[in-house]
């Protein structure tokens, strides 16, 4: 029975061959192109280059040859619905860390995504300088504000700072010194020269982004339990 099928596989591959001869000029095959249906015929070689291949290797075991062809076959399909969904993959993996890791950013080129902590705040990962910053979105706020420790972090100089800016924090009033960061970068985001206001020592447990940061973006919303920012391209 193996040779029986690889004699009808080499006829099979003969035909078409003399088909794809008897065809050419006129450009197709029954319902194919005469490039398709020359497409369909170098599969077909290959399909008889293997099944040759197995015969040879197993020669009177045909049970194990077509087991195992079956085996590479399923290999085959797994490798390339892989490939196929390796996006939707990615935003499942993307998602459950999101959840797990407060402050975790799903990034897809200039969109950022993040998730709501179960203490009903965004807590965002950014990074100011270059140096990581954990902040909390705060649309309240007219500007990103910093603590003094992600100010000294950001290797801005704190010792120089002049304090003339009067807001409100959960601790109550307090001053507060305007600064110009340089870059400020959330996943694929980045903006330079942003407004930003530091506080007095223990004034402020979170860093905060605000306004200033976001009024850069194309847009912002919050989407249920998900916050989606999305810069200019």
């Amino acid at each position: 029975m193996p040779h029986r099928l690889l004699r009808l596989l080499l006829i099979g591959l003969l035909i078409a061959i003399l088909v794809l001869l008897a065809r050419h000029g006129a450009g197709t095959v029954g319902p194919l192109s005469t490039q398709e249906f020359g497409s369909l015929a170098y599969k077909l070689a290959i399909l008889v280059f293997l099944s040759a291949a197995l015969l040879t290797m197993f020669r009177e075991r045909f049970t194990q040859a077509v087991t195992a062809a079956l085996l590479w076959v399923a290999v085959g399909l797994v490798l390339v619905i892989g490939y196929s969904y390796r996006f939707e993959v990615t935003d499942v993996a993307d998602r459950v860390m999101a959840e797990l890791i407060p402050g975790h950013v799903i990034s897809h080129g200039r969109t950022i995504m993040v998730a709501r902590t179960s203490a009903g705040d965004f807590d965002i990962t950014a990074h100011v300088n270059g140096a990581r910053v954990p902040m909390v979105l705060d649309t309240g706020a007219s500007s990103v504000v910093l603590t003094q420790q992600d100010a000294k972090a950001a290797g801005l100089p704190i010792a120089m700072l002049d304090y003339t800016v009067a807001i409100d924090t959960a601790n109550g009033r307090t001053r507060a010194a305007p600064v110009t960061l340089d870059r400020v970068t959330i996943g694929g985001l980045e903006e330079r020269s942003v407004e930003a206001l530091i506080v007095q020592p223990g004034q402020l447990r979170t860093s905060l982004l605000g306004m200033s940061f976001l009024n850069r973006l194309q847009s912002w919303q919050v989407s249920g339990d998900r916050l989606i920012l999305k810069g200019y391209p």
